[in-house]
């Protein structure tokens, strides 16, 4: 483990309740609600939310038995900053069996994480139920985010569930529609800027930085808090079907969030001994070939990544340049193991339709994960004896357009049930 993201440190002084922020770079450390911040005071590092007391599987309602309590995230609360957020309610995503395509794939065991069946679709809303909680003991009046969708549907829906103003700023022209009308309708304030994803981010951060709205991507440590969860459900519901732990997790990387919030999921279960090190699945992210800096990084053994400027991909979701979370995804990538790679939009697009053909509807970005695992296969970097689990981060109605394109065209005939038959029929 990274000697920076290490969370063996003693309590500090000025802990609440036995939680405080941890800078990554610097090891400084803050109390978590006294004021805003989002990065240290001190480095401009990533801050990392730590706890006095880690929770054992027992803490949850049972050892690896979903089934012995409510199955969401706070379920895991002994785990989180809070005992209750604001909840609509999210968390407890199916755990798919795909087994066409576990056997086209040929990895001993396939399961499919489906983060689209949260309220918004997406498993953004596990970032909200917690980080809009910790507006409220801020004291804020505004929420704001920069956006590809599923970021500003969820804080728009999770705003409104806590009557809070809600700020979302999306690059122009670069939005799935389903996913705007969700923050249209939700009551969000949507503004559309001339630039891309990461021009949106860099203005929500200056508007955060002049205490004109509390920011909500996963550059604020509580989001990750929430998505963590995602690890925890995936261990504990395999654990419980299968009688071990997967052995790899695959996964799309847009901002990273994910990758560093799962990675922080392993660290927390290993130390309090939930799990062995022999016991920590390999991270490995998938992103668009036309929008890959993390890839890059991981190829070229850099400690950091470089930010692409121009980023193109069908998959939305994960279209941004500029990863705010590789210093905290980047170690969980390379010390549990893992890898990133690449895909076209091609591949992205058939292992959209081989889920769908399985029954899981998904948008792009999320089909990136079996098209990863698609291509480590056949390079081997994954192995036949493996038990992978692809998550997938969005529901298919996020992107209509895209399923629409995707899918079969709709056949014309004629009002009549014969004239129907001898279509079929031919």
């Amino acid at each position: 483990m990274s000697a920076h993201l290490d969370l063996e440190e003693s309590e500090p002084d000025v802990a609440t309740d036995g939680v405080w922020l941890t800078c990554i770079e610097c090891g400084e450390q803050f109390a978590p609600f006294a004021e805003i911040r989002y990065t240290c005071d001190h480095c401009d590092g990533l801050l990392e939310v730590r706890y006095a007391d880690l929770p054992t599987w027992e803490d949850f309602g049972g050892a690896s038995t979903p089934e012995s309590g409510p199955y969401g995230v706070w379920r895991y609360s002994a785990a989180l900053p809070f005992e209750e957020g604001v909840s609509l309610p999210e968390g407890g995503t199916p755990l798919h069996y795909v087994p066409r395509l576990e056997e086209e794939t040929g990895v001993n065991t396939l399961r499919v994480k489906h983060e689209g069946m949260n309220p918004t679709g997406s498993f953004k809303d596990r970032g909200m139920t917690v980080g809009v909680r910790v507006a409220r003991e801020v004291g804020v009046d505004r929420l704001a985010c920069a956006s590809t969708g599923n970021t500003s549907a969820a804080l728009a829906a999770y705003g409104a569930r806590a009557g809070m103003e809600t700020l979302v700023l999306l690059p122009a022209g670069k939005v799935a529609a389903g996913k705007v009308a969700q923050a249209s309708l939700h009551g969000a304030r949507i503004l559309e800027v001339d630039g891309n994803f990461d021009s949106c981010l860099d203005i929500v951060q200056d508007l955060a930085a002049r205490g004109e709205a509390y920011l909500l991507n996963s550059l604020n440590p509580f989001r990750l808090e929430g998505q963590k969860t995602i690890g925890l459900e995936i261990m504990e519901r395999f654990h419980a079907d299968e009688g071990r732990y997967p052995d790899r997790i695959v996964l799309p990387v847009g901002n990273a969030g994910n990758t560093a919030a799962l990675y922080k999921c392993f660290r927390e279960l290993r130390k309090v001994g939930a799990i062995d090190d022999d016991e920590v699945p390999k991270l490995t992210g998938v992103q668009a070939e036309n929008s890959a800096p993390m890839v890059e990084a991981i190829e070229e053994g850099n400690d950091e990544v470089r930010r692409w400027e121009n980023v193109e991909t069908r998959a939305t979701a994960i279209r941004i340049g500029n990863p705010v979370n590789a210093p905290k995804a980047l170690p969980g990538i390379r010390e549990t193991g893992g890898t990133a790679v690449a895909v076209s939009d091609e591949e992205i697009t058939d292992a959209q339709r081989s889920l769908a053909e399985e029954g899981v509807g998904v948008e792009p970005a999320s089909a990136a994960s079996i098209a990863g695992l698609r291509k480590l296969r056949e390079t081997g970097e994954i192995e036949a004896d493996e038990d992978v689990v692809c998550l997938t981060t969005g529901h298919l109605l996020k992107d209509p357009d895209a399923a629409y394109e995707a899918g079969g065209e709709p056949e014309p005939v004629p009002n009549d049930t014969e004239a129907v038959l001898d279509h079929l029929g031919e």
